[in-house]
């Protein structure tokens, strides 16, 4: 029997999460059909665009750009606030509407996932029947949608689901592969990103088709072993299994926020601390990382920015010592000017089912305990369902921080 293979994609999620959250909170207007793009602070009118809605796509607006730019070429722009807290909400839902479908699921971002639907077709039918289903249930249940897309492996489920958008389902069979994948740009076949494609256009290779047919010796001598890699993936040939316990291939871990009061007071910048400490340690936890490695970024009101960083021996996904080592390095950096901004970055993650626990740093079983009922709470009932005291009347939220930061590194496999 051939393996069945689904990703599902869920489709613009940043925004199209916060506009079925918006909807079911009574609101009239959906976020997905006006100019529309998640990022920064519409206050302090500070930040980036993380996700844009297909309509302000007309305006030229891109991911990635300031917002300040955004609002000239739409000055009717609709803003919303970055909500970490409602992405990982909605990321369980899905993944637990997944599990029914498949007890192989493997997790490959907060928005995608991966599905062995390998010898389920006598519980749910057909593997088209049964993605259908599946993304109509999602749609039905928790108001966005996905793309699926189907295949006998990873890599060309993922093409599949790259496809027409959105709410589709499509296959990409092997016997489909010259038909439906060799006719795209070479830019989009997964792994040829912005540094691969004009080395591939200098061979006058310009689809995916072409890559596929190309002379591997060639290949091999311009690109090395990296040449094979992505020309295999252009015949569709790819093998590592939908793994459970597999990792997204995250390099760090990142909360930053614009503050739109000066910050001058070193009680004032342990509470913001806190506020993005707070954040950082619960997707540490969720993703099943502990860090090496804390970065702490400071920024005054004339815009100049400062950070540093130290190294520690033990590991942790601890918010409470997140904190103290944080709050260390700011005190250690902070020469008392007004601050208008800060930040909390965790890199050097080590998996948390291999982390060594030295002898002399045992960790707080209570405070463990605590921290992960603390984050079942706030995934069940939202984050302000548990508030730690120091925010109450401080006008500070204690979980969203601001402009939240991932660092995915590039892996060739999945």
């Amino acid at each position: 029997m051939n393996n069945i293979i689904m990703h599902v994609d869920a489709n613009s999620a940043y925004l199209s999460w916060e506009a079925a959250y918006r909807l079911q909170k009574g609101a009239t207007v959906d976020l997905r059909n006006i100019p529309s793009v998640v990022g920064g602070d519409e206050q302090s009118r500070h930040g980036i665009v993380l996700a844009k809605s297909i309509p302000a796509k007309k305006y030229d607006i891109k991911t990635g750009e300031a917002l300040f730019t955004a609002r000239k070429k739409c000055p009717n722009l609709v803003v919303a606030p970055v909500r970490y807290e409602l992405y990982m909400m909605c990321h369980n839902a899905m993944i637990n509407i997944l599990r029914d479908f498949s007890p192989k699921v493997q997790v490959y971002s907060i928005d995608e996932a991966f599905l062995d639907y390998t010898g389920m077709q006598a519980v749910h039918g057909d593997p088209v029947s049964a993605a259908y289903k599946l993304k109509n249930r999602i749609k039905n249940e928790l108001g966005f949608t996905v793309n699926v897309g189907i295949s006998t492996n990873k890599l060309l489920a993922k093409m599949a689901s790259e496809l027409k958008k959105p709410d589709m389902v499509h296959t990409i069979f092997p016997e489909e592969i010259k038909q439906k994948m060799w006719p795209l740009p070479v830019k989009e076949l997964f792994m040829v990103g912005r540094a691969t494609a004009p080395k591939l256009y200098r061979l006058n290779i310009f689809t995916i088709g072409d890559l596929a047919n190309a002379d591997p010796e060639l290949l091999k001598y311009r690109l090395k072993s990296w040449g094979k890699l992505i020309q295999d993936y252009a015949n569709g040939i790819e093998d590592s299994p939908v793994s459970e316990n597999a990792r997204p291939p995250i390099k760090g871990i990142g909360n930053s926020t614009t503050i739109p009061f000066d910050v001058d007071s070193m009680d004032e910048a342990r509470k913001v601390l806190l506020s993005l400490c707070e954040m950082v340690g619960m997707r540490l936890r969720q993703a099943g990382f502990s860090a090496k490695l804390i970065s702490v970024y400071l920024r005054n009101s004339d815009l100049q920015g400062k950070s540093h960083q130290r190294k520690y021996e033990a590991a942790t996904d601890d918010t409470y010592n997140i904190f103290n080592l944080s709050a260390q390095l700011m005190e250690e950096l902070w020469t008392g000017e007004p601050l208008r901004g800060m930040g909390v970055q965790v890199s050097e993650l080590v998996p948390n089912d291999i982390l060594q626990v030295s002898m002399f740093d045992i960790p707080n079983e209570k405070r463990r305990l605590l921290d992960q009922s603390i984050d079942d709470i706030r995934m069940k009932h939202g984050p302000k369902s548990v508030v730690r005291s120091i925010f109450i009347n401080s006008g500070l939220s204690p979980i969203t921080g601001g402009v939240i930061e991932d660092f995915k590194m590039m892996s060739s496999r999945f």
